[in-house]
């Protein structure tokens, strides 16, 4: 089971003020029933503005010619409360975070409480360590993520089609899987979409990716590459 000296011992470094890390754990849930310590709420308030901050930094770097409403729309996919909510599942958070009697028969820490709780560890990290130290561990948490992500996942594809679709023809587009492949883990999809018009089927265009939702962005790019390559 993950504690909080443990968690400290991942991302290498020495615990100052051991309080404010339980306090960064504790939800408010826990603290009105026990009454003697403060929840993660105040922590949590800097742990935002940091992260978001060295996510911001981060894509500023990588990616010097990306368009600012690019940037906002990269780093609120990176820090969104699912991706959060996992890297706090991922780091075993679940395991340290305090809650009322309630919550546990509701079933412990939801996907917002781990959301709110990894924002309030950087930001005790922030407060105990310093902005470098924070800086280095959000970078080391998410730099994997920015180095794989798909920048192709910015554009919405499916609605830039749809929109070209209905002003030009009358028809009903569909999405089709192809092939599923790989495991659990891994999965791998091929999908078709097409348009029937006039009784007819049309195929626009055959995509992939590791998720339904990215073969279908693939598919609908590659209709809109054959669209723009027959003008």
């Amino acid at each position: 089971m993950m504690t909080i000296r443990e968690l400290s011992k991942v991302f290498n470094f020495e615990i100052r003020d051991f309080q404010l890390y339980l306090n960064a754990f504790t939800h408010s849930s826990y603290a009105f029933e026990t009454k003697d310590v403060s929840d993660y709420e105040r922590v949590e308030y800097i742990g935002d503005a940091v992260l978001y901050l060295v996510i911001a930094d981060l894509i500023y770097n990588e990616y010097p010619k990306m368009k600012q409403g690019d940037m906002s729309k990269l780093r609120s996919q990176l820090v969104c409360s699912a991706t959060l909510a996992e890297k706090a599942k991922e780091y075993h958070f679940d395991d340290i975070i305090r809650v009322g009697h309630g919550v546990k028969k509701e079933g412990g820490a939801n996907q917002k409480i781990l959301e709110d709780v990894f924002e309030s560890f950087i930001g005790a990290i922030y407060i105990d360590q310093g902005f470098e130290t924070a800086k280095k561990i959000v970078l080391d948490i998410f730099k994997e993520d920015l180095d794989n992500f798909d920048i192709d996942s910015l554009t919405d594809y499916k609605s830039k089609l749809q929109i070209y679709l209905q002003s030009n023809y009358r028809g009903n587009i569909n999405y089709r899987v192809l092939k599923e492949s790989g495991t659990s883990q891994n999965k791998h999809f091929v999908i078709e979409v097409s348009m029937l018009m006039d009784n007819n089927t049309i195929i626009l265009g055959v995509g992939e990716g590791r998720s339904k939702k990215q073969a279908e962005q693939a598919a609908a790019k590659a209709a809109l590459a054959k669209k723009a390559g027959n003008e």
